[in-house]
């Protein structure tokens, strides 16, 4: 027997960022009740990503929530984002995988996302990756997430069937943008910065990225920048 959608459940990874908000509330247009999970991994914008999740959270009307520690990858660094010893780029998008690239990190999520939806019965995982747009991480490509799908499901119970979700995977920002503005996404409430916790920087990859989606869609971003500049 498969999972009954009589009581469709999504578990929805969120981060406070533009991209997991809209996915997850494309799932509650759909009609599945949320279940949100926020990682704490010693990021440098812990504080304001927990405080986004728990807005959006809220707005959202979500049947639970889950916030889970990994201060482990403070332990492993390898990532600008861990490690205060590596600078975060703010010089504009560059070729590759960038230093802010966590490793492994959506595989980790994965895992533990997984377990979560296990006991509650979800039927869905929702993740905000973007292929096309993104920064360039490996753990963000629509064939590794399916990969995943693949390993979750041999490795749960046999009434366990868990469909990974990925409805941003091949749009651009700017139309995640415009896809946000047509579903009343609080915009306001998310964060995507890499630097800083009160105004964004507006010049590490993800702000670039983030501001050239708002420029392409021909709207004004609502949260404040130091900085503006696009790719």
């Amino acid at each position: 027997m498969k999972n009954n959608t009589e009581n469709k459940k999504a578990v929805c990874v969120m981060s406070g960022g533009m991209d997991s908000t809209l996915s997850a509330y494309m799932m509650k247009k759909e009609g599945y009740e949320l279940i949100g999970v926020h990682f704490n991994y010693d990021q440098r914008t812990m504080k304001k990503e927990l405080e986004c999740f728990h807005k959006i959270c809220k707005d959202l009307g979500v049947l639970n929530k889950y916030v889970l520690d990994l201060d482990f990858f403070k332990q492993l660094g390898a990532s600008a984002l861990t490690d205060k010893s590596i600078e975060v780029p703010t010089k504009g998008i560059e070729e590759g995988v960038p230093v802010t690239y966590v490793p492994f990190r959506n595989g980790i999520f994965l895992s533990m996302v997984a377990a979560i939806a296990e006991k509650e019965g979800a039927q869905r995982i929702c993740i905000g990756v973007v292929e096309e747009d993104s920064s360039g991480y490996p753990d963000c490509r629509e064939a590794y997430i399916k990969s995943m799908q693949e390993s979750i499901n041999l490795g749960t119970k046999d009434e366990t069937c868990i469909e990974i979700t990925m409805p941003l995977v091949h749009l651009k920002k700017s139309q995640i943008v415009q896809k946000a503005l047509e579903l009343n996404v609080p915009l306001e409430l998310t964060w995507s910065c890499y630097k800083n916790e009160d105004s964004a920087c507006g010049v590490c990859d993800s702000c670039r990225l983030r501001l050239n989606g708002f420029k392409l869609a021909g709207v004004q971003d609502p949260i404040k920048y130091e900085q503006q500049h696009s790719i």
